[in-house]
């Protein structure tokens, strides 16, 4: 008889998030914009937006980039940390990126999506890979670094605008990855799954 293996709960909660964005693709555009990263809605009180601003997406194209970007996390680093540790690894992310577009970027007005805290949950998840496979993690985080220097530098990598279906905020991306390298003292306390 087949026995299916008992899902982890980082496994639970990658799937919680994904079904999450998911859900929220059926919202309409009023409604998305009621969700998204909006500077003046913020500064006003609408403090949920620093959160819910990345689960909200431009389009099915948006999603799915985001979509498969979170299982890559999961299954490559899914076992490095705990549930406990990507929960936080995801509310920091998304904290930080927020406040450092709010006080760096007053040019930004709005943003949705999901690619900056992903930022942070790979360089997380590649921090947390070299205590027990250091090569592999060292690779993965300078060609992270390589990537941000394009964006950085040339801007948005080919072709991802237009399966994003709008621009891609290149800043999010390194934000986020810098709130990973600042996360990951703490999250080093955290016990290992």
């Amino acid at each position: 008889m087949l026995q299916l293996a008992k899902p982890s709960a980082t496994t639970l909660s990658f799937s919680s998030l994904l079904l999450v964005s998911l859900l929220l693709m059926f919202l309409s555009p009023e409604q998305v914009d009621w969700l998204r990263f909006d500077r003046e809605g913020i500064l006003a009180g609408e403090w949920w937006r620093l959160l819910s601003a990345n689960v909200v997406h431009l389009g099915w194209g948006h999603y799915i980039m985001n979509a498969l970007g979170a299982l890559l996390v999961l299954f490559f680093f899914g076992s490095c940390l705990s549930a406990l540790g990507w929960i936080i690894s995801f509310a920091v992310g998304c904290l930080f990126i927020a406040g450092m577009i709010l006080w760096l970027n007053p040019e930004i007005l709005w943003y949705v999506g999901l690619s900056g805290v992903l930022h942070s949950l790979f360089v997380v998840g590649g921090l947390a890979n070299i205590r027990v496979r250091p090569l592999e993690g060292w690779l993965f985080l300078t060609a992270v670094a390589a990537k941000l220097v394009w964006e950085q530098v040339f801007g948005a990598l080919p072709g991802s605008e237009e399966m994003a279906g709008g621009p891609v905020l290149t800043e999010a991306h390194l934000y986020g990855a810098l709130a990973g390298v600042l996360i990951w003292p703490l999250l080093r306390r955290l016990p290992r799954p």
